[in-house]
């Protein structure tokens, strides 16, 4: 990762740019790094933040994807942050759904890609072979429509989070909750714009899952990226990046 981290009142994060900011928040094994090229493409004409999110350092307790909602507001109150929009993947985009629920003042518009709150097919309950190196590359290799996109470095990754006691229990705990945590009925609640770029090839939130956000969002338009898998950012940069663009022009033309 080229960018430099910072660290601030317990938080860790990047920030870089000037302008309106553009809150970007990772998935449940993911990292800053996924986001690498949305900052190369966004820093010169936004403020480009991305929060690390304390997935594997909260208590067991209070593990779960409302208290990562909560961790984010506290980090956006930290830093004053306003007009935001945010981005999440995956689990961001979860913890991004609660927090326009709980605080749609601080945010301009909210972008999912691969987001969970409808239905994920996740890697489901345990890891039985978390030790078999060939197994973890599998699950990895998973999250993708091209195989080798997971390169061995993020495979690397993976394998050693699983295989951490401490840090596995708590994966677990956070997707068991957001498994359980279903938005359905409450998104009609979110007014503000929500940009939707989804991988036509997700087998983790399959596009029935953006059809049906797109569905019960009052206020959504959806991207499709074929070819492309549950990490459109990591897997079709050029593609996300301006389908993201394509959504920022589109939100500035409705005020």
């Amino acid at each position: 990762m080229k960018y430099v981290l910072k660290e601030e009142k317990g938080f860790i994060y990047i920030d870089e740019g000037q302008g309106e900011v553009l809150l970007l928040l990772h998935g449940l094994m993911g990292s800053l790094s996924n986001w690498e090229a949305v900052i190369d493409e966004f820093k010169d004409d936004y403020r480009v933040i991305l929060p690390m999110l304390p997935i594997f350092d909260l208590p067991l307790i209070t593990t779960g994807v409302r208290t990562i909602s909560k961790e984010v507001h506290r980090f956006i109150k930290h830093k004053d942050l306003n007009n935001i929009t945010l981005v999440g993947n995956s689990l961001g985009g979860h913890a991004g759904l609660i927090y326009a629920v709980n605080h749609p003042e601080r945010l301009k518009s909210l972008v999912l890609t691969g987001s969970s709150g409808l239905y994920e097919n996740a890697f489901g309950g345990s890891f039985p072979r978390r030790e078999n190196y060939e197994f973890v590359k599998g699950k990895v290799e998973y999250t993708f429509y091209d195989p080798a996109t997971a390169t061995k470095d993020l495979i690397d990754e993976v394998f050693i989070l699983i295989n951490d006691r401490s840090k596995v229990v708590r994966l677990l705990a956070m997707a068991k909750s957001a498994i359980r945590h279903n938005m359905g009925k409450e998104l009609h609640k979110i007014t503000i714009p929500v940009g939707l770029i989804w991988g036509r090839n997700d087998k983790i939130t399959p596009p029935e899952v953006a059809v049906e956000f797109n569905q019960l969002l009052p206020d959504s338009k959806l991207y499709w990226i074929d070819h492309c898998g549950h990490a459109p950012m990591m897997e079709r940069p050029e593609e996300f990046n301006a389908n993201l663009r394509d959504y920022l022009e589109h939100i500035k033309l409705k005020v």
